[in-house]
């Protein structure tokens, strides 16, 4: 059975428990159990971190620990019996372990191991506190050093600040906020510091003050290692001061036998000493402890024959030394002894001996032997605090072991009563003696006796140190022959008192003969009386004896004979007549010294003392005595304190009335002396003998009358230094007045009780007269009154001792009473009158109520007083603290309603107000007045508010009632509560209290929260109806608001046990607040309206608090307000606008949540459903609640690492919604700004200026005023908007969209001209110009556009299951955007397909990301149609104003022919139009709609055939035309492509699929497609006549071969073509394969004429649907998918990235017509990056920047990765130029050999490229053996789709100066015109099974060039350029230097013009001379199109227009090359390779 548990109640985990039974509990190390019940070895209970879980865990896995149990049953409270300091210790380190692995992760590395050391640290000294073995005093510095160490750890982890008292936390409820103030500011410092403010505090207020701490030294002899003396030796040790060059101490004496241990055997392990009396002054000293080595033995140590060895001599042998100051730190630290080695080192010369110490400290090594080895003496020391009797009781081992206590030389700071002591120290100086004759020097020994007056020698009076007995006799050590010795020993003389007087001391000198007998020969004695005749001592001072001579034989016996001579000069003064017929003579040429210093309570040196002492030795000069104690020394006085005082006392007694008044006088000096910081810590001596040794039982009176007498006289002095010296006096002139009083009435049983009642009285009366005294004229007299008040409360504790307490409270109310207020005594005398006051409330007196209640009104009139000047602000506020410091404890444990009142009455408006002036010149860092301390003002605000909320906190209903019915009108009320709710708005505003001063914070809301309570009733019962204040409301609510939203009460941010420790104390008061809060607003009634729209957005903020309670009481606030409103205007359009825009700054300040904007809508529309308003309403919270879901994910995208794309993304669309949805141009044109801002972090320039272009539109050019705004200045509107287009400009100049600034240049252009302003005019008519140049002149790259889906719940809002369109970054390709997207949605899955996704995707908790590319469809088509326009114009407007976007997807309708596939291959062409065009102001946009269309097989062959035709017609024409020249290798790869194609089964397989008659027959409706089929087909054969004829006269020598193979190949395509086109081989009879002479066919083969074969016009739709895709079809693909699977592959150096592979399928018109299967819908990348592409190609090519460069910007892709696009929705014009480059070299691959020309280097086209041209292949490796080698600049590598080529085909431009300026060639930017259909002839299709090898069999289309050629790398040539003629802008990539050309011309009469052209000279670029043929005739010109005007013949102008242009354009560098012409001159290549110069 479970039964509950008695004992044990509290438990700590030692083993984790992982709850694995039924009901069990989940328990980890460390964590505390509160036990319920017990069964069976189990326990149930719950865990302290989880109070609400109950479980059962084992009995043996918890530390039973003792604990306090509370309300016992189900609520029972648990609290362990255990240190305070211990369990904070153990709470905190569980808190700061889970922040401590934070760092690490956060990489505050430094504050990780600093950390991890402090919590060890703690560990440790938890476990020192817990063992139980410490004394108090160890357990106070333990708890000192715990408390240090966590508020160190707390403030660096930034928790709260722990307020402590005595090391343990305080509780808040238990003291005053006052003393909570200051126990939070004492925190913040450390112990040291704020123990040392308490002291300084405690001195000025006059209160007892701590004895200072004495220190010791405990020092212990363990060993004399370096003992090889083989004698016995004495060790002195003593302290010694450098600075003043004396030893302080006396000497420690240790005597060690010959093998270094101590002689007498008890002494082992006891030679210790205890060095007692340093003062904290002594602690700073430079000390040293010196230790003397004196060996006892022989007179030489090394030479036995001096002296027998019976005799021992003491002699000087070795010094040690050890600094204090070094070793002082380590042995502070520790509180145990430390060891040290003390080198002894020998003199060298024994007549320095006395300076050794002194040597070896200043290390002058010359004088001092320094030992052979490191070891020596050892010690160990320790340093030791506090009074000897506390050392006694602390360190009882170190008594035990007989410890020698060696006193310091002189007193000890203190000498307490009883401490009695005598000893005369004296030092051994030095001597001068004579030789006496002898040869050598004497070896003197001095003897010392202490002799009595009777001649007898005292017994044990001599100490040559502590720690061996005195003696009798002392022996100086002997320096040898010297007879000027110097000893400098010192030895203590303990005489008792008794036998001091009449003592003298004897020195007997001998000389110690070294000889046989070793005698020590008497010669000569000295002597001095210890006493002088006038009784006083031995003056401390060095005194030189008088020698006399004697001899062995002389006797001592009659001390007198010696006594009556002179001792010394001063003696022989005063007694001159002495016989010389005397036993004894005085050798005048010796002399012996000795000083001497008395160390004594008794005895003294001062003679007016010792008369004053024995006074009544001279009855007559009792007066002159006394006259003169002040000029006794101080030190003198405090020694002789108690008998000074008892003689004193008795001389009083003698004669009151004559010695009275002096009597007093010397009192006062005495008293006065002790108030002297040098003497002041005696006043406990002083205190002990009051108490304890004083016995004038009737001073008290004259004590009084002298005191009285001077106060009366006090107006009449002119000069009151005495007066003042006895105000200062006071306090102890009362104690002895009362101490008087109390033996006279013990003495007298009570007797004359009333007269000295009323002679106090009388004294107090005198007492208030002084204090009454108008002061301001006479300055000694204020010194008067401010001694008295200073003194005035120290006397309280006195007359308690003999009056009642109310008794005492009234003498000192009347003496307060008596000052004079602040108005009428100056400020100093305002300062002394406050302290006073501040000492009387923190007496004993002011701690009894009876007291209080008297003395109160007075202290709180004073305060007041000053409160209202401002004046003295420190001092006042530190009474109050004291006041409510002495209340609070006293409401614990009685009643203090009467005081509070009082306190409320008179100070909380004057409190109030103060506060307010404190905090307007806080805010304007004004100095408050009478702030005299350099205390800054937040301190003294501190101050203050603490006293506020210490008296609001307690006032009980009582009080609050009583203050509000005193006002004695509204107004008064009315300025009250403004008063207190702008107090309390200030309190929280400005943050008084620093933020982790959390109980403070708490405590200080708590009582806001409580007085806020009873105020609101006052205001709704007097300022609600009638009286309706708008101010006071208005106030309230602002308070109210500001309280709900303080950072210290969100609960939410807090951990969870400081939450629950919060809640549990105060609940949650943002709660309490808000009720009261709704209360208030239903109390308002039709007052709300004043409230609306100001009170919104405070309101607003309140609802976002996230606490749920909150939200649910203030929302519906909002329905009200809507309501008044509609009430009172009909709309609520202002709470609407209000409710908008502060929902956008509170939500961007992190504000609010999903879970609001719920709970916003739910309420508000279950409120508005019952109004009549409520579709307006509805419309109004929907609208607001999708703002929220918009400004959330925005806020979430700031906040958040997200990348750079959704912070743009979300910020277009709140933007929009805010310009579309809910009209707010300010907030519009706001996060224009942001978004701008976002760009150019981003570097989207162009999108930068399109943002920044929606704010310019906005404005007129008018000079209407516009304010400040955002970072605009006030302006003008004109002047903005200039300053905004000259910004946009300088943006689109920025992100190379020049064609976009262009007109804003013109519109800026025509507004300076409007002006006049033709500065500017000028300049913007430059900048214009100067983008036309950048235009024509500098590169730029055509992007990639990418469509995206994003499909799931888990996306934001403004992207959940939309598709966009994104223009991609620069160089960027489908994988590369693929994993930039999945990198901003990790969370997102790629979907592998591109269907439309169903609804479990869309409505599914995820994010799915559907990616593929897809291609522009231009808008601007006209541009592109025109002839004459330079590519690179062209190429802008392909990628720019795009809104359409198109992709395809192939596929099979009905059976498919395994034979020829594309008989049901169709297109399902989608096209995409998006809600704004790209770019814009953001790089991707939403797709608006979708198209989707499907193209039919034979529309599709339509469209290839075509394009390829257009393709042929463009390159031929060039060639005609010279636009391209000198190489001829692109016209061979193309024309071979095609041709090889169609040999092979190119176009036939569109025979076989649609000119078979059963597919005529099935489809009848197709009878005009065919027929036009056939006729692009004639056109096509003719076509490749003309080219051939061209190619035959360009043709090179050494291309012969590959020429005749050609012609080949086309007569067997006509051939197989006859049968079907029977006309074919009337069209080129030039081409027929007749025998004819090669020159004879191309000159026979006349210009092409419109007559001879049917064109299809250039302008017909069905032209414009071919123009637009360049790849096409191959019948023999060699890279194909299987079925099911589409394998793509690239080569990573010039193919595709792996984003142009995504999901590829094959065209709609790239099918091969030998395929065996056709891929499905669904697309697998399955091939990894390095596989795809030509397999041939060498790794060292893979990624070459160089290959990158090659390729051109062209946009010859597929609309998608996935599948390429056929045709566009409106068709585009061809584009010659891109489809000839692209049919010739498509399919061919990637050359590994870097000696192929540029031609050569051609991309690999894609699975999904088909084209007619796969012969190309086999024309690559021959052409490679004659093309020059081409250098490309490095660039950012950048792979290019399938398809794509990569040359820049400039290099074949010359330069002609007739022709007009024409189409540039391809730049190294993608061209933008939309990919052609792929043609059944491409040598490769993405539906080929097979992977054969190019062989040369039929399916390969190669008929004699192996691919082997392919394979081969080879090392680059030599350049034969050199880089030092390119200029340094030759490499700018940006930029590319275009040749004009000439347009292609379909016409008659073409060699006129080209006739016209012949005298400008021409060359060859990239080929060897003989390459180009030297024939110059002209091949026959193409016929013209129908329908095309001819071009105007062009003059020489335009051309010399094109050579001035050169002479400027840069030059990128010199390609050596032969020339054709006979005129040299400077032409350009026009690729970025540079010149070539003759």
């Amino acid at each position: 059975m479970w039964s509950p548990t008695e004992e044990e109640k509290y438990g700590v985990v030692i083993c984790s428990f992982r709850g694995t039974v039924p009901q069990g509990l989940v328990l980890e190390l460390g964590e505390t159990v509160q036990i319920l019940e017990k069964c069976e070895g189990w326990y149930r209970g719950v865990s302290i971190k989880k109070p609400n879980v109950k479980g059962i865990f084992p009995a043996n896995y918890i530390h039973l620990k003792k604990a306090i149990v509370s309300n016992r049953g189900q609520y029972e409270t648990v609290v362990p019996l255990e240190d305070s300091v211990v369990t904070e210790v153990t709470a905190t380190l569980q808190e700061w372990a889970v922040l401590w692995k934070q760092l690490y992760v956060k990489h505050k590395v430094d504050l990780f191991y600093k950390l991890r050391h402090v919590m060890n640290e703690l560990i440790d000294l938890r476990r020192q506190l817990l063992s139980g073995h410490l004394t108090q005093d160890q357990v106070r510095e333990v708890k000192r050093h715990l408390t240090v160490r966590l508020d160190w750890g707390n403030e660096h982890l930034g928790l709260d600040l722990v307020p402590r008292k005595d090391f343990e936390v305080v509780d808040s409820d238990q003291i005053s906020v006052s003393d909570l103030y200051k126990m939070h500011l004492s925190s913040r410092h450390s112990v040291q510091q704020s123990t040392s403010q308490v002291d300084t505090i405690r001195q000025r207020h006059g209160e007892a003050c701590r004895l200072p701490v004495p220190h010791h030294f405990f020092l212990s002899l363990k060993s004399f290692t370096y003992n090889t003396i083989g004698e016995d030796t004495d060790v002195f040790f003593s302290l010694y001061d450098v600075r003043e060059g004396k030893q302080i101490s006396e000497r420690f004496m240790v005597r060690l036998n010959k093998n270094g241990g101590p002689r007498n055997p008890e002494k082992t392990d006891r030679m210790c000493a205890l060095f007692t009396d340093l003062s904290s002054k002594d602690m700073k000293r430079d000390l040293y402890i010196v230790a003397h080595v004196i060996r006892i033995g022989r007179m030489l140590l090394n030479d036995s024959k001096k002296g027998p060895p019976h005799l021992h001599y003491r002699r000087p042998y070795g010094c040690a030394v050890l600094s204090i100051m070094d070793v002082l730190q380590s042995i502070s630290e520790i509180k145990e002894e430390k060891d040290f080695v003390l080198k002894v080192y020998t003199c060298n010369n024994e007549n320095e001996w006395c300076q050794i110490h002194e040597n070896i400290i200043r290390k002058s090594s010359t004088k001092y032997t320094a030992p052979s080895s490191n070891y020596g003496l050892i010690i160990s020391l320790q340093l030791l605090r506090g009074d000897m009797e506390q050392i006694r009781r602390e360190n009882p081992m170190i008594f035990n072991r007989g410890v020698s206590v060696t006193r310091k030389l002189g007193f000890p700071d203190v000498i307490m009563p009883g401490d009695i002591r005598n000893d005369l120290y004296l030092t051994l100086e030095k001597g001068d003696f004579e030789r006496g004759g002898k040869s050598v020097q004497k070896n003197i020994e001095v003897t010392m006796y202490v002799l009595y007056a009777d001649g007898e020698i005292l017994k044990d009076c001599i100490s040559l140190g502590s720690g061996e007995p005195s003696r009798s006799a002392y022996h100086s050590f002997v320096l040898y022959h010297n007879n000027s010795p110097r000893w400098g020993e010192i030895i203590k003389l303990p005489i008792p008192i008794d036998r001091f007087r009449g003592s003298h001391l004897r020195f007997e000198f001998r000389h110690c003969s070294t000889k046989d007998k070793g005698e020590k020969k008497l010669f000569g004695f000295a002597f001095t009386p210890l006493m002088r005749d006038d009784g006083t001592t031995l003056s401390d001072d060095i005194h030189e004896l008088y020698v006399y001579k004697c001899d062995e034989n002389s006797t001592f016996n009659n001390h007198a004979l010696y006594l009556g001579l002179p001792c010394c000069k001063e003696d022989y003064n005063g007694c001159p007549n002495i016989p010389s017929s005397l036993i004894f003579q005085r050798s005048t040429k010796e002399t012996f010294s000795v000083s001497t210093q008395l160390s004594s309570t008794k005895l003294t040196q001062n003679v007016d003392l010792l008369a004053l002492l024995k006074w009544k030795a001279y009855p007559d000069r009792v007066m002159d005595i006394l006259g003169r104690l002040r000029h006794v020394s101080g030190e003198e006085i405090v020694k002789f304190l108690q008998d000074i005082l008892d003689t004193l006392f008795v001389v009083l007694d003698d004669n009151t009335e004559k010695y009275g008044l002096l009597v007093f006088q010397s009192l006062v000096f005495i008293i006065n002396l002790l108030r002297d910081s040098k003497y002041f810590h005696f006043r406990p001596v002083m205190d002990t003998y009051i108490q304890k040794h004083f016995a004038g039982a009737l001073a008290y009176k004259e004590l009084i009358r002298c005191l009285k007498w001077y106060m009366d006289h006090s107006a009449e002095l002119v000069r009151q230094d005495h007066i003042q010296e006895a105000m200062r006096a006071l306090e102890y002139l009362f104690k002895f007045i009362v101490q008087s009083r109390i033996l006279y009435s013990r003495a007298t049983c009570g007797m004359e009780e009333d007269q000295f009642r009323s002679s106090i009285q009388e004294l107090f009366q005198s007492i208030r007269f002084v204090l009454s005294l108008d002061s301001r004229s006479s300055e000694t007299l204020i010194f008067t009154q401010a001694a008295l008040l200073n003194s005035f409360p120290a006397i309280f504790d006195e007359l308690l001792q003999m009056f009642t307490v109310q008794e005492v409270a009234e003498f000192v109310r009347g003496t307060l009473g008596s000052m004079p207020s602040t108005v009428h005594i100056g400020q100093s005398m305002d300062v002394v009158k406050l302290q006073s006051i501040a000492r009387t409330v923190d007496s004993r007196l002011f701690s009894f109520s009876e007291s209080r209640r008297i003395l109160l009104p007075v202290v709180l009139h004073h305060i007041h007083l000053h409160l209202r000047q401002q004046k003295e602000l420190l001092i006042c506020s530190g009474i109050l603290s004291s006041i409510f410091s002495i209340i609070k404890t006293s409401s614990l444990e009685g009643d203090v309603v009467e005081e509070v009142e009082m306190m409320v009455e008179s100070l909380l408006d004057v409190l109030l107000q103060t506060l307010l002036t404190i905090m307007s010149k806080s805010q304007s860092q004004e100095a408050v007045r009478g702030q005299r301390c350099p205390q800054c003002t937040a301190e003294i605000t501190g101050e203050y508010v603490s006293c506020l909320l210490s008296l609001l906190r307690q006032m009980s209903d009582t009080h609050f009632q009583h203050l509000l019915d005193n006002f004695q009108s509204k107004d008064e009320l009315k300025e009250f509560l403004l008063k207190i709710f702008c107090v309390f708005r200030n309190l929280m505003k400005m943050s008084v209290f620093p933020r982790d001063w959390m109980v403070m914070r708490l405590l200080t809301s708590n009582i806001i929260v409580t007085t806020v309570q009873y105020l609101s009733s006052a205001l709704h019962k007097n300022f609600t109806e009638t009286d309706f204040d708008f101010k006071v409301w208005n106030s309230y609510f602002s308070l109210a608001v500001l309280f709900i939203n303080q950072p210290s009460l969100q609960l939410e941010n807090t951990t969870p046990a400081k939450r629950k420790k919060i809640l549990d104390k105060y609940g949650d008061m943002r709660v309490m607040m808000a009720y009261e809060l709704f209360s208030m607003w239903q109390n308002l009634g039709e007052h709300k309206i004043h409230f609306i729209p100001g009170m919104i957005g405070p309101f607003l903020g309140v609802t976002l608090v996230p606490q749920p309670e909150v939200r649910n009481i203030m929302i519906p606030i909002f329905h009200d307000m809507m309501d008044w409103e509609q009430r009172k205007n009909g709309n609520f359009k202002q709470v609407e606008a209000e409710l908008i825009d502060k929902l956008d700054s509170l939500v961007s300040e992190g504000k609010g949540d999903e879970n609001y904007r719920e709970l916003f809508s739910l309420l508000l529309l279950e409120k508005i459903e019952q109004e009549t308003w409520r579709e307006t309403g509805i419309s109004f919270v929907t609208s607001v609640t999708r703002l929220m879901e918009r400004l959330l994910d925005y806020r979430d995208c700031m906040k958040g690492d997200e990348t750079e794309n959704k912070k743009i993304g979300c910020t277009v669309n709140l933007m929009n919604f805010y310009k579309s949805e809910i009209n707010k141009e300010e907030m519009y044109i706001r996060y224009i700004h942001k978004l701008c801002d976002m760009h150019l972090q981003a570097e989207n320039y162009t999108e930068a200026a399109f943002t920044l272009l929606l704010y310019c539109e906005l404005l007129q050019w008018e000079d209407r005023p516009l304010r400040e705004f955002l970072h605009y200045p006030s302006q003008s509107e004109w002047q903005r908007k200039e300053g905004l287009c000259r910004k946009i400009i300088h943006y689109f100049n920025k992100g190379k969209s020049w064609e976009f600034g262009i007109p804003l240049c013109r519109e800026l252009a025509i507004q300076y001209e409007s002006l006049y302003d033709y500065q500017s005019l000028s300049w913007i008519r430059k900048m214009e110009a100067t983008y036309y140049d950048n235009i024509m002149e500098q590169q730029r790259l055509e992007p990639e556009f990418f469509r995206v889906g994003f499909y799931g719940r888990k996306f934001p809002f403004f992207l959940r299951n939309k598709e966009y369109v994104c223009r991609g970054h620069d160089y960027e390709r489908l994988e590369a955007f693929q994993q930039r997207m999945l990198s901003e949605f990790p969370q997102a899955i790629a979907m592998q397909h591109p269907n439309h996704p169903d609804d479990s995707i869309l409505q599914c908790d995820a994010q799915y990301l559907q990616i593929y590319a897809v291609t522009p469809i231009p808008d601007n088509i006209d541009v592109l149609q025109m002839d004459r326009v330079p590519d690179r114009i062209k190429s802008f407007y392909r990628v720019n104003n795009i809104r359409k976007f198109r992709y395809d997807r192939p596929f099979h309708k009905g059976p498919k022919d395994k034979e020829n596939e594309f008989k049901s291959l169709w297109i399902e062409r989608t096209t995409l139009t998006l809600t704004h065009s790209l770019p814009g102001i953001s790089r991707w946009f939403e797709v608006e709609r979708r198209e989707l269309v499907e193209v039919s097989p034979l529309e599709n062959a339509i469209q290839v055939v075509e394009n390829k035709n257009q393709e042929l017609r463009t390159l031929i024409s060039q060639y005609q035309h010279k636009q391209m020249h000198g190489n001829i290798n692109l016209l061979s790869m193309c024309l071979n492509g095609v041709i090889d194609a169609a040999v092979n089964g190119g176009i036939a397989r569109y025979q076989e699929a649609f000119f078979d008659k059963d597919y005529i027959t099935k489809h009848p409706g197709d009878a005009e497609k065919i027929t036009q089929l056939k006729e692009l087909m004639q056109e096509q054969v003719h076509v490749l006549g003309v080219g051939l004829a061209v190619h035959e006269k360009f043709v090179h020598p050494e291309m012969r071969p590959l020429h005749k193979k050609l012609i080949d190949q086309f007569q067997m395509m006509r051939s197989s073509l006859y049968h079907e086109l029977p006309g074919l081989d009337k069209l080129s009879p030039a081409c027929s394969g007749s025998s004819t002479p090669r020159s004879n066919v191309l000159v026979s083969h006349g210009p092409m004429s419109p007559e001879s074969i049917k064109l299809v016009h250039r302008h017909s739709p069905l032209n414009l649907l071919g123009s637009v895709r360049h790849s096409s079809s191959s019948l023999s693909s060699h890279t194909s998918s299987e079925t099911g699977n589409l394998v793509i592959l690239t080569d990573s150096s010039v193919g595709e990235t792996a984003e142009d592979m995504y999901h590829m399928q094959a065209s709609p018109s790239t099918s091969s017509l030998s395929s065996t299967h056709s891929a499905p819908s669904q697309m697998i990348n399955s091939a990894p990056s390095s596989a795809r592409g030509s397999p041939s190609l060498p790794d060292k090519y893979r990624h070459s920047r160089e290959m990158m460069m090659l390729l051109p910007a062209h946009r010859d892709r597929p609309s998608s990765a996935m599948y390429p696009a056929a045709i566009m929705e409106n068709g585009q014009p061809p584009n010659f130029q891109r489809a000839f480059i692209q049919q010739m070299i498509g399919p061919c691959k990637p050359c590994s050999d870097p000696n192929l020309s540029v031609a050569e280097k051609a991309v690999p086209a894609a699975p999904s490229s088909w084209s007619l041209d796969s012969g190309t292949r086999e024309a690559l490796p021959f052409l490679s053996a004659h093309a020059g080698s081409i250098l490309a600049p490095p660039v950012p590598p950048r792979s290019l789709p399938h398809g794509h080529y990569s040359l820049h085909f400039d290099a074949f431009h010359h330069q002609l100066s007739d022709a007009p300026p024409a189409l540039p060639a391809r730049t190294l930017r993608k061209s933008p015109l939309h990919p052609i259909p792929a043609s059944p002839t491409s040598p490769q299709s993405g539906l080929d099974g097979s992977n054969s090898t190019l062989s040369g069999s039929a399916s390969s289309g190669v008929s004699s060039l192996s691919e082997s050629n392919f394979g081969h790398s080879s090392e680059p040539p030599p350049r034969t350029d050199t880089m030092d003629s390119v200029p340094s802008q030759a490499w700018n990539t940006d930029e590319d230097l275009e040749t004009p050309y000439l347009p292609v011309r379909y016409s008659l009469s073409e060699p006129d013009v080209l006739e016209s052209l012949k005298s400008q000279p021409c060359r060859s670029h990239s080929a060897p001379s003989g390459v180009i043929p030297q024939d110059t005739m002209d091949p026959p010109a193409l016929p013209p199109k129908p329908y095309h005007s001819r071009l105007p013949n062009m003059e020489n102008e335009e051309g010399m227009i094109i050579e001035d242009d050169d002479k400027h354009r840069p030059l990128h560098r010199k390609v050596s090359q032969p020339v054709s012409g006979g005129k040299e001159e400077q032409a350009r290549v026009a690729w970025e390779h540079g010149i070539s110069e003759p």
